[in-house]
């Protein structure tokens, strides 16, 4: 392997993806030949949730959004009632509250422990609160306890949205929640390129969403496979050499390779009308994607999960300014994205680009949620993903990749330091 030495693009001999999809071309393949079988979905449902130990709990979605609508919908919250959000999450989980007429009203977050801050929520509270909905980033979780003894001694329901936090089939959710949330979307640990599985402790809520899902259209086969075939390109392009050869066709060509890549792996479209966009939501899963989710559930990868988080901590300690590390403290980090906050962002993911690494501010499409009007902005959340930058860190990147990583951002912050003290 050969890491570019200059600024040239032209000299570029490769890069390195900015995420690994969790996923093998075997897993697609069987997919797509899923999408020819006949299948029977009430057999698959109840094996994703037998897997998950959740038959008694459990709902399977087409998304965690779709999860979510499900959840505000089964229980009839009154117009203007509010939900406490994690200051930091999906704006596809703000923009569900709002189209249920309620409000959601951000609370800042710890940027080391990516945990909601205990008297920000108590400032938060007022007579219309209802809901929690914590958000646990990065791949890994924030501690719970204060939340739930908040939520707990005020009447409020919790919900945990563990879409970057999937662990195993054998962890699906904490007890203190009300509702957990997980994703297999296109960029999410043993992704099925879709599908979400719900843990809800309250049954009659659960009866209810079962009840409202059930009159809900399937998931059309020709969609899935779409994605599949799309996702198989996705892998064979995401190779080191090819995805040089289409970093670099961005770049001649004016491409904005961002988009491309989230054009690729975004679940729903950006900015598609209320109406659109809650009847995208609202569909059953297929049967294909349905087996699908089974065959990642039965052969989850514990081990990789185990090499990813192990080199995200590996990584994390030869940064030579610790703080640069957003969620460093957070529980159970398995680093399913690895995130730095700089001062020069554009400049740090221009900088590993040169280099063959393909850093992006947008690997994700988590954003700051804004305050309604008369209430505090999320300013540490804001500052944060102001300077964010998504690294590539996973198992697979070789240590020659890991070596000119650590040293460009050093050195970064480095010159960054020296040109404040001659100031």
């Amino acid at each position: 392997m050969r890491l570019g030495r200059t600024g040239s693009v032209a000299e570029w001999r490769g890069m390195y993806a900015r995420h690994r999809l969790d996923i093998s071309v075997a897993d697609i393949s069987f997919g797509v030949l899923s999408c020819g079988r006949r299948l029977r979905r009430k057999k698959l449902e109840v094996e994703v949730l037998r897997l998950c130990s959740l038959e008694e709990e459990g709902l399977v979605c087409l998304s965690v959004r779709s999860g979510w609508d499900l959840w505000l919908g089964a229980h009839g919250l009154r117009a203007g009632d509010e939900v406490l959000v994690s200051a930091i999450t999906h704006p596809d989980m703000v923009r569900i509250i709002r189209e249920h007429g309620l409000r959601a009203v951000p609370v800042d977050i710890d940027s080391e422990t990516l945990a909601l801050r205990p008297w920000m929520l108590e400032a938060a509270l007022t007579p219309r609160t209802r809901v929690v909905l914590v958000a646990h980033l990065f791949g890994g979780r924030m501690d719970l306890g204060g939340v739930a003894k908040f939520a707990r001694e005020r009447g409020l329901l919790l919900v945990e949205d563990c879409a970057q936090a999937f662990q195993g089939p054998e962890s699906m959710g904490d007890p203190a929640t009300d509702v957990s949330m997980y994703s297999f979307g296109i960029l999410k640990t043993s992704t099925a390129l879709g599908g979400a599985v719900l843990r809800v402790r309250d049954k009659e809520v659960l009866g209810r969403m079962r009840g409202i899902q059930a009159s809900y259209p399937t998931q059309g086969r020709c969609g899935y496979l779409n994605k599949l075939l799309k996702v198989l390109g996705l892998v064979a392009v995401s190779r080191f050499r090819p995805y040089g050869v289409l970093a670099q066709a961005c770049t001649r060509f004016g491409a904005d390779l961002d988009a491309l890549v989230g054009g690729v792996v975004r679940g729903f479209p950006p900015r598609e009308p209320a109406a659109t966009f809650l009847r995208h939501l609202r569909h059953r899963p297929s049967a294909p994607l349905l087996a699908m989710l089974s065959r990642r559930l039965r052969t989850f990868d514990g081990k990789r999960l185990a090499r990813r988080a192990k080199a995200g901590e590996k990584f994390s300690s030869r940064l030579r300014v610790v703080d640069l590390h957003a969620g460093r403290q957070s529980l159970q980090r398995t680093h399913w994205l690895f995130p730095v906050v700089v001062e020069d962002p554009e400049a740090l993911v221009a900088s590993l680009r040169r280099r063959g690494l393909d850093a992006s501010q947008a690997t994700s499409s988590i954003a700051v949620v804004e305050a309604p009007a008369g209430r505090s902005s999320p300013a540490e959340a804001s500052l944060m993903m102001s300077g964010v930058v998504f690294l590539p860190v996973y198992p697979e990147l070789p240590s020659q990749a890991f070596d000119v990583m650590a040293g460009l951002i050093n050195d970064c912050v480095a010159r960054r330091a020296a040109e404040r003290v001659a100031l």
